[in-house]
């Protein structure tokens, strides 16, 4: 026991130290105005000056396989307009076969603010923004943030001398656009651009960049030659290439931005040495392991968390039970600990890497993509009342689950299956740490990736590996009794309301249509399992194909009904349904926001809705402020919402967010209260 509190205490050391390191600042982020006098209806140029420490980076605009550019959110006076980001010209990174495109040296983002011709002299300009980075290493990626705060006052516009030169300095490391259109071709898998570039001009070290995702493969070699006055890169062609907009990289940092049109490419010439990215393989002997350690703690401690969330009470009921009828045996245990956790562990991973694979195709999706298709919902529907049929004794069949724990010794692959569906239905929820470990999931290779699910699998099934390893802790069971079928029984009512919350959700996403699927399919299920129960052989057969034919039937149906169901849960909440652009103007307006994004199929964000946000205190604290109610709603797919989640280092919900008027957002812990709200909103 002395050893297993030391590892407790260390584990519990490991998640303040990855928490530190969350906080600290590797790629620290500052703001610098040009003047801070400029005229009225003029351009001030600012600066976000990054300067990363050694062994981390930042991003580019588009920043390739895996990371994110700068995000900003800006905070400023009426009548007064952010432009475009200007980056500077980055440089490839290749890491495990992904490519990313970054900064590894200090480096300056432009951006010019312009300045309506109505503003009087010393007239005082607050600007506030508030900016979301990534600083990454070879191994580990960890979100950044910063609240910049500028005071601008209308004056005669003087540049100081240094000031000036200063940022000079950093134009002279944008790219220039290039003043005539490229051309560009596709064929035989390969992606050919001929860029216009004087032949007596020197040439170092080419390399394109491309700020469309839909055209190359940024992680393939590239070849260069120059014919005439026309420099061809060639490149891998990902399919339905597209035309190209890129920024072409050469000498020492210097950089020409590129758009191209469908056109001939001239044919020889001769060979340039192309630019090699710099990188970084598996086990590269330098490449230290201390970050993704950190990472893999926390997806621990995050599943272990999710032991305490209401969407995991129904099964964690059923390895009561199993554990309960073990009676303290130590060989019993163990054997049912272990199929558990391979269950868990097994589907988190798969889970993990399907998302991963999914949203590698191009598809926007987040953590518990899964619940937002009804053919699954019905299928953990059916599963739901099975497993409440089965706890209510109207069927037992060998392997299932409980029933087979508690009539026989062998339990093992009842214990798998339910670690399965302990994975299944854990997803909706997010809990602390979690946040954190999964976003990055969204950004390492995929070999580190599937790690982090794995170990979230684990936090979940580490208490019963603890209770079966552990004989104390084992011997605090109560022993097998009669209490045990009055159990059994009982633990029936949270699966047939876990049942019923699934008919629910398939209601909201399928409509009427889904929901009379649902009822159909289950009283089919429910049939079958009678006719088992009492029929002959034969009978029982017939029975079989019967309902394993409808099954299929209901479940084809379940996929084709559309998702007919409006997302009202705005209108419902009594607030408006999240919008990026709306979300912005309101933000112009200086309106107080308070945004946030749940689902149906999302227990934590229903309890902390009926707990917290829709009550009557809240609703009037709301009103009294003037503050707007913007909700996202995941319960059905949405690309919009997924990319903002991935944007706050997010894959599923819930968040929670405040907009003051004036001033950057703040983000409320995932357990809401009245009081938290309140103290939120009243700062």
């Amino acid at each position: 026991m002395r050893m297993i509190l030391r590892l407790l205490f260390w584990c519990f050391a490991t998640f303040a130290a990855q928490a530190a390191l969350a906080q600290q600042n590797n790629v620290p982020g500052r703001l610098v105005a040009e003047t801070l006098a400029p005229q009225a209806a003029s351009r001030v140029s600012l600066a976000f000056v990054f300067e990363p420490k050694a062994g981390w980076h930042g991003y580019w605009e588009n920043p390739g396989d895996a990371g994110l550019g700068l995000q900003l959110e800006w905070s400023l006076p009426d009548g007064v307009r952010a432009g475009a980001l200007q980056y500077p010209v980055p440089k490839p990174l290749l890491i495990s076969g992904l490519m990313n495109h970054v900064y590894e040296a200090p480096h300056a983002i432009l951006v010019d603010l312009e300045l309506p011709d109505n503003l009087p002299a010393g007239k005082t300009l607050p600007i506030r923004v508030r900016g979301n980075w990534l600083g990454c290493t070879d191994t580990i990626c960890v979100p950044q943030q910063g609240d910049f705060q500028l005071e601008l006052q209308i004056g005669d516009g003087r540049i100081a001398a240094t000031k000036r030169a200063t940022f000079d300095r950093w134009r002279t490391a944008l790219p220039v656009p290039l003043d005539q259109p490229a051309r560009y071709e596709t064929r035989d898998g390969r992606y050919r651009i001929a860029i216009p570039f004087p032949a007596t001009a020197p040439l170092d070290q080419p390399y394109f960049f491309a700020l469309t995702n839909e055209s190359i493969r940024h992680a393939a070699p590239q070849t260069a030659r120059r014919s005439d006055n026309w420099l061809i890169i060639e490149t891998e062609a990902l399919p339905n290439a597209t035309p190209i907009r890129g920024l072409l990289r050469f000498g020492k940092d210097q950089g020409i931005l590129v758009e191209a049109v469908a056109g001939d490419i001239p044919k020889g010439g001769d060979a340039v040495e192309a630019l090699i990215p710099s990188g970084k393989g598996k086990g590269a002997p330098d490449a230290a392991p201390t970050g993704l350690v950190w990472l893999l703690l926390a997806a621990i401690a995050g599943g272990l968390l999710l032991n305490l969330m209401p969407c995991v009470f129904p099964i964690l009921g059923l390895k009561a039970l199993a554990l309960a009828k073990a009676g303290g045996s130590e060989k019993q245990a163990r054997r049912d600990a272990l199929a558990y956790s391979a269950g868990v562990i097994l589907s988190c991973a798969a889970l993990g890497g399907l998302m991963l694979a999914l949203r590698a195709g191009g598809e926007e999706i987040g953590w518990a993509f899964q619940l937002q298709e009804p053919a699954f919902v019905l299928f953990l529907l059916l599963l739901m009342v099975a497993v409440t049929a089965n706890l209510v004794g109207l069927f037992e069949l060998r392997g299932f689950g409980v029933g087979d724990s508690l009539a026989r010794q062998g339990g093992t692959a009842g214990s798998f299956w339910t670690g399965v569906l302990a994975a299944l239905v854990a997803t909706p929820c997010t809990g602390p740490f979690m946040a954190a470990a999964l976003g990055a999931a969204l950004l390492l290779p995929a070999i580190e990736a599937l790690l982090l699910f794995a170990a979230l699998g684990f936090g979940i099934a580490l208490p019963f590996i603890l209770i079966a390893y552990v004989p104390r802790l084992r011997q605090m069971l109560p022993r097998p009794g009669p209490w045990l079928g009055r159990f059994r029984l009982a633990m029936a009512v949270p699966m047939a309301l876990t049942a019923i919350a699934l008919g629910w959700l398939l209601w909201r996403q399928s409509g009427g249509e889904g929901l009379w699927i649902g009822l159909l399919a289950s009283a089919a299920l429910i049939l079958l399992f009678a006719i088992y129960r009492v029929g002959a052989t034969r009978v029982r057969f017939a029975a079989t194909i019967l309902a394993v034919s409808a099954l299929i039937l209901f479940a084809g149906a379940a996929r084709m009904v559309p998702n007919t169901v409006e997302a009202d849960s705005a209108r419902q909440l009594g607030g408006a349904a999240f919008d990026e652009a709306r979300l912005a103007a309101l933000r112009t307006e200086g309106r107080p926001i308070f945004l946030y994004f749940t689902a149906d199929w999302c227990v934590t964000c229903k309890v902390n809705e009926a707990a917290a946000i829709d009550r009557a205190e809240t609703e009037q604290l709301f009103r009294e402020k003037g503050i707007v109610v913007m909700i996202g709603d995941f319960t059905r797919r949405d690309p919009a919402i997924a990319r903002f989640l991935a944007a706050h280092g997010r894959s599923g919900v819930p968040l929670y967010l405040y907009y003051p008027a004036r001033g950057t957002a703040v983000e409320l812990p995932q357990i809401l209260t009245p009081a938290i709200i309140a103290e939120t909103v009243g700062k």
